[in-house]
């Protein structure tokens, strides 16, 4: 079970949302790159990155902090989300050191879109699906679609995506613990990795979504908990081996 430090940014900060909602922010950092350092040194072995004002934008507004992170740790996996709506964005990406980019409200806008860019980029893309009572929200969380994750979780595996990050919006920033459930419910589903974020508080909550690993759920990413301190990484991700030790090639 990998444990992935999520650091979204705002104007430039390291920030946090409750519930997707702008208005609600806590800035924990003013220097992203310092906060990617302390994550790695913790030992991270993949960041997860978010454009936020970029979601909003439907472009990259923070791509030179993202870059700057990158150049930072080369050997680092980066996953990156938040205004990725066309294959030139993708290559910048990728060009500057990104090994994942998260494709998330395009993909239910264009859903051919996803299709196209597997084949151009094989290996590198990511579906975000971010949803309320079972239904995908798009266009930073601002609205519900008619979609259901799990179908359109089906669809994605088909077009050859990596991995599906599924987040419960209404979870998201509240420490109120991992839906546990839709979770589950969704790597069953489907035979690519499922990465959970949103609510993860507590080893508890490592410690549940561990006894899922065997089907499916690889990862989990992890936001306010880390920053206030009630998840330490190092003894999160240590906790996480011992019961789901990696395997080794």
């Amino acid at each position: 079970m990998l444990l992935i430090p999520a650091i979204d940014l705002k104007e430039g900060h390291c920030v946090r949302l409750r519930q997707g909602r702008m208005e609600d922010n806590t800035v924990f950092s003013e220097d992203p790159l310092a906060v990617a350092t302390r994550w790695v040194e913790a030992g991270a072995k993949r960041l997860h990155m978010v454009d936020l004002d970029g979601a909003f934008a439907g472009n990259p507004v923070n791509a030179d902090v993202i870059h700057r992170i990158c150049a930072a740790f080369p050997d680092l996996d980066v996953q990156v989300g938040g205004g990725i709506r066309d294959e030139d964005t993708i290559q910048t990406y990728l060009d500057a050191g990104v090994r994942y980019v998260i494709i998330g409200t395009k993909a239910i806008n264009a859903p051919h879109f996803v299709g196209d860019v597997c084949a151009e980029f094989p290996g590198h893309i990511i579906v975000g699906l971010d949803a309320k009572d079972g239904k995908v929200a798009i266009d930073g969380w601002s609205k519900l679609s008619n979609h259901d994750v799990i179908d359109i979780a089906q669809q994605f595996e088909q077009d050859g995506v990596e991995a599906i990050i599924y987040t419960d919006i209404s979870r998201d920033g509240m420490m109120q613990g991992v839906n546990l459930q839709s979770t589950r419910d969704l790597a069953r589903a489907i035979n690519i990795p499922v990465i959970a974020s949103g609510g993860v508080t507590n080893y508890d909550d490592i410690k549940a979504l561990c006894h899922y690993e065997s089907e499916g759920v690889m990862g989990a990413i992890i936001g306010r908990a880390i920053y206030e301190g009630t998840i330490d990484l190092a003894e999160g991700q240590a906790l996480a081996d011992r019961l789901n030790p990696p395997l080794q090639f």
